[in-house]
């Protein structure tokens, strides 16, 4: 079967409810396609304990303020999930849950959107589809040798299954530290990272975050002065947990081990320790393989583009992928404007 909409939108994630949202408010028809059988896009699978940098009021989407969540200064995922939940339905977002996109073909006017479901033609397509199923691990010696468990950030869920083990994390981000910081006190941790932990000051949340990205990009616009951005302030927040692990001694961090043995990780002055699990909390990549078919340029996974829009195809844009697609748009207050632009720039070709 065959359907047609003027746009759809790869992914119902908060990046796909955002452009959801603006494209409403334009008249545009549009459908939602998401691979998950439930509303809440990825948050439905982090770990437990995982709290938001920001107040709820601060973690909003367009339109609706996210309400705060009893007790809780910054929510945790759960608060987030049902918050996306009441937004799809509030706004009646027309999202079809349950329907992976598999490929999007160029038909000349138009785009054809196979999915497991039937076929979409749209004249333009939003991928939206994220990071989250793209987790990455870096290639390092001996992974295949080391019969102990090895799992990504995107397994994790809570340190009852690591009591009383030995566990390296690996990553010096916000995954590895604060993962790290969960697991202590239920397991013998060992924090590896490539470089000394950068904290950020504590006082700073994701509400500097999304201004210090939002500045950055105002000023390269404009020809002026790169700041660096939150790079420049350091990559860890140091949220309660991590602060209160760290200020007890509990995050001192080892340098990258050079390789794991059958048994552990080897160092490179040739010192070993004998480990259970590893934890590989080393980033993602850009979601894009349905985009395969278009055959558009890329340059470390990333389709180049102009602002949201590929640069190679004006009827595609990307939303929520990071600083490459949008200042903080991979945050939930950063995603909102550049879902508005892109709205903005769709009705624009369209008309």
């Amino acid at each position: 079967m065959t359907r047609r909409a003027d746009v759809v939108v790869i992914g119902g994630g908060q990046a796909g409810l955002a452009a959801g949202y603006h494209l409403r408010r334009l008249g545009i028809d549009f459908v939602v396609l998401d691979a998950r059988p439930a509303p809440g896009g990825a948050w439905q699978h982090t770990w437990d304990s995982l709290r938001l940098f920001s107040p709820a009021a601060y973690s909003s989407l367009p339109g609706r303020l996210m309400p705060a969540q009893e007790g809780q200064t910054c929510p945790d995922a759960a608060h987030v999930v049902a918050y996306l939940v009441d937004y799809e339905k509030r706004y009646g977002l027309p999202v079809q849950h349950g329907v992976r996109v598999d490929a999007v073909h160029d038909e000349g006017t138009l785009l054809r959107v196979g999915t497991d479901s039937g076929t979409w033609r749209a004249r333009t397509v939003v991928s939206a589809t994220g990071t989250w199923t793209r987790p990455f691990v870096p290639a390092v010696e001996g992974r295949r040798e080391f019969a102990g468990r090895q799992l990504h950030t995107v397994q994790y869920k809570d340190p009852a299954a690591f009591a009383g083990q030995r566990v390296v994390v690996v990553g010096g981000g916000n995954s590895g530290a604060q993962i790290a910081a969960d697991l202590t006190g239920h397991a013998q941790v060992t924090w590896a990272t490539r470089r000394p932990p950068r904290y950020l000051a504590d006082d700073i949340d994701g509400r500097v975050l999304f201004d210090t990205a939002t500045a950055r990009r105002r000023a390269l616009d404009e020809g002026r002065t790169d700041t660096g951005g939150v790079a420049f302030l350091g990559d860890i927040v140091a949220v309660p947990p991590v602060r209160a692990a760290r200020d007890a001694g509990l995050l001192a961090a080892r340098p990258m081990f050079t390789r794991l043995t059958a048994t552990g990780a080897q160092w490179a002055d040739g010192s070993q320790q004998d480990v259970d699990a590893v934890i590989w909390c080393t980033g993602f990549r850009p979601a894009l393989a349905h985009l395969a078919g278009l055959r558009l340029r890329a340059a470390r996974g990333h389709i180049a583009t102009d602002g949201t829009r590929a640069t190679d195809d004006p009827r595609l844009h990307f939303l929520g992928y990071g600083d490459w697609t949008g200042p903080a748009s991979a945050t939930l207050i950063g995603v909102g404007r550049t879902a508005r632009e892109a709205a903005r720039e769709i009705r624009d070709l369209l008309a």
